[in-house]
This record gives C-alpha cells, sequence and structure tokens, in this order.
C-alpha cells in the first residue's frame, strides 16, 4: 500500500505528419495531457486520451483537466494507503469521466508496478512479447490517393488496412483497395456515420470480404447494431458502443456485435479494460487494442494491453513515425515483419525523454497532497 504525494498535468503538443479530420475541423498537432504521479516509493506516468474537443467522447482535455484537478485527484489525496484495485472505489463519487479517471488509475498502477519491479505487460497476464499491427487510413482526398496510401503502409509491412468511411464515400474505395489487394485483412471503420436505413451499403460491403465493419450505427444503440448484424454477413466490431464489461456482455448476448475494440482510456482504464479482455475471451469473441492517436507514453500502455492473450487481431498501435517526426519516448518501431515489441521494462517500460517534455511543454499544473 501506499500513498499518492503529488499529480502534475504536462500539456503536451505534438506536431503531426499529417493533419487529422476531427467532426470540429482539422488537427495539425496532438495535444494532449500527461500524468506524473508520485508515491512514497515511486513515480508513474500515464496519458489521458481526450482531444480537444469533445467529438469521439464527451470528455476533452479541458473537462479532463478539471476534474482531476477538482475532485478526482483531492479524492486520491484524502484515501491515504491505498492500492490500485481501490482507486474505482475512491472514485465511484463522481459518475462518468473514464478517461479522467483512467489517467489517474494508469499512472498509478505504473507506479506501483515499479516500486514492485513489474512490467506492465506481466501483471495483465500477456503471453506475447511482440504483437501484431494494423493500420487506420483516413478519408481521403481521392480514390488514386487512398490507393496510394495503403500501398505504402503494406510496404511497411502493417498486417491489417483500416479504412475510414461515410456516406458517399464507402463501397466504391472499398471495392478499389480490395481490387488492388485481394488477399489483405481489410476492414471499414464507420465512426457511427450511418443510420438503420442503410443496411444496403453494409451489404454491398458483404462482397468485398471484410474482416470487420467496426461502429456503424450510433454508439448508444445496441438493439439496432443486433438487427443490422442479423442483415449482413460482415462481422460487426463495436467500439464507441463499449464501455464497460457489462456493456461488453450485453453487446455479445443481444447479437450487437462478434468482434470488439478495446480501447482502455475509454472504458476506464487497464482495470476496467481487463475485465472487457476477460469477459469477450470467455464468450469466445476476440478482441483487438484500438488507439486514439497516443504519444509513446499511451502507446506503450496500448502495447502490452495488446499482448494479452485475447487480443487475436492486428490492433492499431501502429508505429510512432507513422504520427510524429520526433515522439516524447524512445520511438516505437515497426518490424517488417508487421509487429511491434511490447516494452520489456518495469511498468508500461518507457518515460517521456526530458529534452522532449521540455520542447512539446504548453503548461504543466501540480497539485499536491496537503
Amino acid at each position: 500500500m501506499t500513498e499518492v504525494r503529488a499529480i502534475e498535468l504536462h500539456l503536451v503538443g505534438l506536431p503531426l505528419l499529417r493533419p487529422f479530420r476531427t467532426s470540429f475541423g482539422v488537427d495539425t498537432e496532438k495535444v494532449c495531457f500527461l500524468i506524473r504521479l508520485e508515491t512514497r516509493e515511486a513515480v508513474g506516468w500515464s496519458e489521458c486520451v481526450t482531444g480537444t474537443e469533445p467529438d469521439f467522447s464527451e470528455e476533452w482535455n479541458e473537462s479532463a483537466r478539471l476534474v482531476i484537478r477538482d475532485f478526482l485527484a483531492p479524492a486520491l489525496f484524502r484515501a491515504g494507503d491505498i492500492v490500485v484495485d481501490d482507486l474505482e472505489r475512491v472514485f465511484s463519487f463522481v459518475r462518468g469521466h473514464p478517461m479522467a479517471k483512467a489517467a489517474l488509475i494508469n499512472a498509478f498502477l505504473d507506479a506501483e508496478l515499479r516500486a514492485r519491479g513489474d512490467s506492465l505487460a506481466a501483471y495483465l497476464g500477456a503471453d506475447k512479447d511482440r504483437v501484431a499491427c494494423g493500420v487506420s487510413v483516413g478519408i481521403a482526398a481521392s480514390t488514386g490517393n487512398l490507393l496510394e496510401q495503403v500501398a505504402g503502409h503494406l510496404a511497411e509491412g502493417y498486417q491489417r488496412i483500416k479504412l475510414k468511411i461515410e456516406p458517399g464515400t464507402d463501397v466504391e474505395r472499398v471495392r478499389a483497395v480490395r481490387e488492388a489487394h485481394p488477399d489483405i485483412l481489410l476492414s471499414v471503420d464507420a465512426n457511427a456515420a450511418y443510420g438503420p436505413d442503410d443496411v444496403e451499403t453494409f451489404r454491398s460491403l458483404d462482397d468485398y470480404r471484410l474482416l470487420m465493419v467496426e461502429q456503424p450505427l450510433h454508439h448508444d444503440d445496441l438493439l439496432e447494431h443486433a438487427k443490422l448484424q442479423r442483415q449482413i454477413r460482415s462481422d460487426i466490431c463495436l467500439d464507441e458502443s463499449i464501455r464497460s464489461a457489462a456493456d461488453a456482455g450485453a453487446a455479445i448476448e443481444l447479437g450487437a456485435c462478434r468482434i470488439v475494440n478495446i480501447k482502455q482510456g475509454r472504458v476506464g482504464g487497464m482495470l476496467e479494460a481487463k475485465r472487457v479482455h476477460d469477459v469477450c475471451r470467455g464468450l469466445g469473441v476476440p478482441v483487438w487494442c484500438g488507439g486514439m492517436l497516443e504519444t509513446g507514453i499511451g502507446r506503450a500502455a496500448n502495447l502490452a494491453l495488446a499482448a494479452m492473450p485475447g487480443f487475436t487481431l492486428p490492433g492499431d498501435t501502429s508505429a510512432s513515425s507513422r504520427y510524429f517526426a520526433e515522439d516524447l519516448t524512445e520511438p516505437h518501431v515497426l518490424a517488417p515483419d508487421g509487429t511491434m515489441a511490447v516494452p520489456a521494462g518495469i511498468g508500461i517500460g518507457v518515460e517521456p525523454r526530458p529534452d522532449r517534455l521540455a520542447a512539446c511543454a504548453l503548461g504543466v499544473e501540480r497539485l499536491e497532497k496537503e
């Protein structure tokens, strides 16, 4: 058991190699919070996966900062001597805000594991030291541009290509990629852009042997996903709909999906992510690790998660060089066979490089136990 003595919220900004389209415009910089958490015995790090706007989730950077500063951190300081398994109880008085909670839970877990000399991968029960990696390709300017991007990623070694789709930019582009690459693992991600009346679009996509159709409908609607799954051959994968192990169990029982994407920040941190994995594995449903455009800190945690035995499909944990000219940590590198090494050090196995942290710093807020 230990007590938390201080928490630092480091706001950082890293220029992106490629602009990233959001519901609010186009981002040219990755802006996020890193959490540095001090206990009596060690220091832990984590990355808050919120973005600059409430698009993927109702949480965003400023909301996470405020709920951590005004509610979660004070509760953590008041809790005294605790272990990581106590944190969900300590935070239970705050409804929702899973990404903010995940940032503190993961940082505390990192510190606890560093104090014990254990790795996150070992703690989670990982059975791999390398994980298979896929890549997510955004809506391209043209079909030709999309084909160029896909060819480039396949040449780099990525084992699965995921295409973002939306109404009007879907069947024709999927057809073009499948015709150019008949044998690749190919999936699509709709980011909830479609409605129940779009079933014919998904029936058309059935012709292209997709690994999965990710989050086609609204994130709150398991019933309509179950109806759609009965009407198409492709496996539906749920992402935004899965916020807990209970959600995963309900979705699977309803027949709303046959695959689950686990994003640890979305479900409230590593403890709940492990429970989601365990539920899915127990029900025979494959899972994979989704990405939130993380820096090297978040990417290291994802690699440990993706090394668990139920993660049988290539995830979205792309190489650091896909997004950044220079990461905050030593880069995560894709091998020619399309795999990436799971960090072997204690805790998450990486730390921010002081020079990079200083170069990317946009501000720091320190909270201390009184």
